[in-house]
């Protein structure tokens, strides 16, 4: 999965802390949810998508398609 984590919180001006602040997580979760090392679960990436005004989709990008 990728995402565009890091491209939306600079759009935003902010600052890891900050947005970590806003979801109530740590900076840390930030840093592993940009650097892809982590998926963000379902409430996290609702708030996220609250927090940036877009939609979870614009956000995280499923990388495998599955073929019906």
């Amino acid at each position: 999965m990728k995402n565009k984590v890091y491209e939306y919180r600079k759009k935003k001006k902010m600052t890891q802390e900050s947005l970590a602040r806003a979801l109530g997580v740590t900076r840390q979760t930030i840093i592993s949810i940009e650097q892809g090392k982590y998926i963000a679960s379902l409430p996290l990436a609702l708030k996220m998508a609250s927090v940036f005004g877009v939609k979870v989709e614009d956000i995280f990008i499923l990388e495998d398609s599955i073929d019906a």
